[in-house]
């Protein structure tokens, strides 16, 4: 069981015996009253974000989720998402909507960890950071540089960061999977 104090962004939990994320919470401690917490929770099955208050001390209970450890093989518009179970060699598929802007940092090949509910995959769990390549890149502009300006890069994934200017096509950078933000060159 989980209290309020244990809440965090990307705690699962069971809410009204469905799981749900939290996306965001806020712990508010009125003049007047009992301290709450408000919170978005997202709803691991349909995608629906809720908005929800709770009280201190409140508990929720962990959900029933299985964990399997995956591999990305491949996109294919009519089967969506295709990852092959790292024990049993069978395949599972996830949507283009259960994958959604995770799509970006998703590399054949591979390692994740799929979320099982109820025996369907419902969703993935990223590792931090992963490691892009730039496709595309302006140079940068001479005497841009006292400012710490940015500019726009393409990965190999097509996702578009915001990089700074000393940035080539062909590095390789790492990024924020939570985020989606640039980090660092991979070494």
């Amino acid at each position: 069981m989980y209290s309020t104090s244990d809440f965090r962004r990307g705690l699962k939990v069971t809410f009204k015996g469905e799981p749900y994320i939290i996306v965001d919470f806020q712990h508010v401690k009125p003049g007047k009253g009992g301290a709450f917490i408000r919170t978005k929770i997202k709803n691991l099955v349909s995608g629906r974000v809720l908005e929800e208050t709770f009280r201190s001390g409140e508990k929720l209970e962990r959900p029933d989720l299985e964990e399997k450890n995956v591999q990305f093989l491949y996109f294919d518009p009519k089967d969506g998402y295709v990852f092959m179970d790292e024990e049993t060699y069978e395949q599972l598929h996830l949507s283009e909507d259960q994958v959604g802007d995770n799509r970006f940092y998703l590399l054949e090949n591979s390692h994740l960890i799929i979320n099982m509910y109820q025996s369907r995959p419902i969703g993935l769990d990223f590792p931090t950071t992963v490691n892009l390549e730039v496709t595309q890149s302006d140079p940068g502009v001479k005497g841009d540089t006292a400012t710490g300006a940015t500019k726009p890069a393409t990965l190999s994934t097509g996702l578009v960061v915001q990089v700074p200017l000393f940035i080539n096509e062909g590095d390789t950078l790492k990024i924020d999977t939570r985020t989606g933000e640039y980090i660092e060159r991979a070494k």
